[in-house]
């Protein structure tokens, strides 16, 4: 993928993985051409030395939308095995969006799923838990994050630092019908990762800058030095679904700082959507990336790079 725009020097290290010289390999492709054909929106996690991969798999409008959320697993983390499909009927949803993956400290696993019901623009975000990741995929849901009549909730980033469970989600407000693509990035706190406290907005858009409709958190690194989150934005509601990826400068773990005035990775395809980026820090210091990307024939894939420490 290529840049075209310049991003001020502090981000130069952070735009560098998606410039046109860069590598970068497909992991998933869309099981169909075209636009509203995708594979991606990822969560990266590593457990005991291997690679999981949970993404989301989505058809046209009228011909599935968002199908199913898959669990993949890996050991060099380009090649993944298909280990758990959950499919949107599970969850008696019309549409599936990002899924995060998580283990918690006894060893369970989870799988925060993005649901939307059927017939509105509402969303909310349901737990599976299971022994083991296959099992995710015959667990039974419940609803933790249910939104409301006025807010649709989805597409957590779920952190575990210090002790306590941290979420990012994307917010839409749904007091206008026409309008429920807007989006801010809301924080919640929680002991155990189940019951959540939210306390307010993290990250919006900027008026009249390119992440003006809405900011969406795709990955929060507090692994770094110099915290920063990953974010997808837009300027207008013609660019839903074609989000391009940002950064932020983490201020607080509810308030973020978006850094420069243009996306630091977006494709050369399309409206230029390069979302969900989601990082992982391998053993040996290097760091792979994962993100959804648009291909030149409008539909989406996921794609992989490795950068180097």
């Amino acid at each position: 993928m290529t840049l075209t725009t310049s991003p001020p020097d502090e981000l130069a290290d952070l735009s560098a993985p998606f410039s046109a010289s860069a590598v970068s390999q497909v992991v998933v492709a869309p099981d169909r051409p075209g636009p509203g054909s995708w594979a991606g929106a990822p969560s990266a996690l590593l457990h005991d030395g291997l690679i999981y991969l949970a993404y989301r798999l989505r058809r046209p409008i009228g011909q599935g939308r968002g199908f199913a959320n898959v669990v993949a697993r890996s050991r060099d983390g380009v090649r993944f095995e298909t280990i758990a499909t959950l499919g949107k009927d599970a969850f008696g949803a019309e549409s599936l969006e990002r899924p995060a993956l998580a283990v918690t400290a006894d060893g369970t696993w989870r799988a925060y799923i993005s649901a939307a019901t059927p017939s509105t623009k509402h969303w909310r975000v349901d737990l599976v838990e299971a022994a083991t990741p296959e099992g995710l995929a015959t667990a039974t849901p419940r609803t933790i994050l249910p939104g409301s009549a006025q807010l649709a909730v989805k597409d957590p980033v779920v952190v575990q630092h210090e002790g306590r469970w941290h979420l990012w989600a994307s917010c839409h407000p749904l007091d206008d019908p026409a309008a429920t693509d807007r989006m801010t990035s809301e924080y919640a706190s929680s002991d155990d990762g189940v019951v959540w406290t939210w306390h307010g907005t993290a990250l919006r858009g900027r008026v009249g800058s390119w992440d003006a409709r809405g900011t969406r958190v795709a990955a929060v690194r507090l692994d770094r030095a110099d915290p920063i989150a990953y974010y997808d934005g837009r300027a207008t509601a013609e660019e839903n679904w074609e989000e391009r990826t940002g950064v932020a400068r983490i201020v607080g773990l509810g308030s973020f700082e978006a850094i420069g005035d243009a996306p630091v990775a977006m494709s050369p395809y399309g409206l230029g959507g390069l979302r969900y980026v989601s990082p992982l820090q391998l053993p040996d210091g290097d760091t792979r990336l994962y993100y959804e990307v648009t291909r030149p024939d409008g539909a989406h894939e996921l794609r992989t790079t490795l950068v180097a420490r």
